[in-house]
């Protein structure tokens, strides 16, 4: 059984066609290099990566539910239940460690609708509009916020 502290990285809605779905907005790298990323900065921290995507509002909240209580913090991009789901910023609520929301592009330059988030409020940061880069810099606003949580002695 690893001690690595785990960050988790959840991904909603039409994310797995990252790389072909609108690529003037969301850029041309797909989700498995928005992975490697992560991948490789959780490497440099010495923590485990707990990466998933799904289609499923059921699924990603069975994840929250799952992981709520042993990450040492969640890194979201809900995708378009960013603007539609209670239920997604309810389980959010219930998650010990820090939670940062993600997004690839400027949620806030787009549609009106886009700039609704049910899960803001209970983020402890919001990243907007930095490509994929920007789940780097959520990995490491988990870091910031987690304090003492991230921490390999941390059981």
């Amino acid at each position: 059984m690893s001690s690595a502290p785990t960050v988790v990285v959840l991904n909603g809605p039409n994310l797995n066609l990252l790389g072909e779905r609108e690529p003037e907005v969301y850029g041309h790298e797909t989700l498995a290099d928005v992975e490697a990323l992560c991948r490789a900065r959780t490497d440099e921290l010495a923590w485990a990566l707990d990466f998933r995507q799904t289609n499923h509002e059921g699924v990603m909240i069975d994840a929250i539910h799952e992981v709520r209580a042993s990450a040492v913090g969640l890194v979201i991009n809900a995708g378009g239940w960013t603007h539609t789901s209670v239920a997604i910023r309810d389980a959010l609520a219930a998650v010990r460690g820090p939670v940062i929301e993600v997004h690839i592009s400027d949620v806030h330059a787009r549609e009106a609708f886009r700039r609704l988030s049910y899960i803001s409020d209970v983020s402890a940061a919001v990243i907007v509009g930095r490509g994929v880069r920007g789940y780097v810099e959520a990995i490491d606003a988990v870091r910031e916020h987690a304090g003492g949580r991230a921490s390999h002695d941390d059981a």
